[in-house]
């Protein structure tokens, strides 16, 4: 049976098995695309949102959110928060499993990957230069891009001028590879409290061939950065009246 939470959920873990699975294929040792780089990367990202989109509206939810920072930052345009509970939840979990899809993916591939570091890329995000308060606000500015972004795509103005409304999928897809080429580098650009928090709690539980720590000293700033932006995108959403 379909349902907004139901969609939430497995547009989520769509969204995490070919997000995370594309980093995997990109880091782990023996994978046929090992070292494809960056831009592999970002496009694997911006399809596995588009798949995520598509499959959360297919499985009950036309919100799509798919991260907490969406759902906090239309709470705030709107003011309206019963979403957020539900959402928060099934966005979480819809991660956490996704993640565990793609261990099971590359299962053989773990142990042949001594860099543990690379192992938890394949997880979650962590920064190119080690700083608290220049990584939060990369995620501030970069989820304020899609917060903001995405509520223009969708807005009434917008819709009425295009075929924006059927095309949604993509465009927000191509926004997300956009912000992975442009202001991905300092921080891997999480955007995504779930997409982070979510696969790391993963990376914790797994029985993962050769794993070091989940550094959950950076973990708070791909969660709290992310929201912050989310709200801040939804409150000038809300100033401009763009809905």
């Amino acid at each position: 049976m379909t349902s907004p939470v139901a969609g939430e959920f497995f547009g989520t873990m769509i969204l995490i098995l070919l997000g995370d699975g594309v980093v995997a294929a990109v880091l782990l040792k023996r994978s046929k695309a090992e070292g494809g780089g960056w831009v592999v990367i970002t496009a694997g990202w911006a399809f596995a949102v588009m798949a995520g989109v598509f499959t959360a509206i297919a499985c009950g939810s036309s919100d799509a959110h798919l991260n907490p920072a969406v759902t906090i930052g239309f709470a705030v345009r709107d003011g309206k928060f019963a979403k957020m509970g539900p959402y928060f939840a099934a966005q979480m979990l819809g991660a956490i499993v996704g993640a565990a899809l793609v261990w099971l993916h590359y299962l053989p591939h773990w142990k042949e990957t001594p860099d543990a570091a690379a192992k938890l890329g394949c997880f979650c995000t962590g920064p190119a230069i080690r700083n608290a308060v220049t990584n939060l606000l990369s995620e501030v500015i970069a989820t304020f891009v899609l917060v903001f972004v995405v509520g223009a795509i969708f807005s009434k103005a917008v819709s009425a001028s295009g075929p924006a409304g059927g095309l949604g999928p993509y465009l927000v897809g191509s926004l997300v590879w956009g912000i992975g080429l442009s202001l991905g580098g300092p921080t891997g650009y999480a955007i995504n409290p779930a997409r982070d928090l979510g696969p790391r709690i993963a990376h914790a539980i797994l029985p993962i061939a050769g794993k070091g720590c989940s550094d959950w000293g950076y973990a708070p700033i791909p969660v709290i950065g992310p929201l912050i932006g989310g709200m801040l995108a939804g409150a000038l959403l809300r100033v401009l009246a763009i809905s």
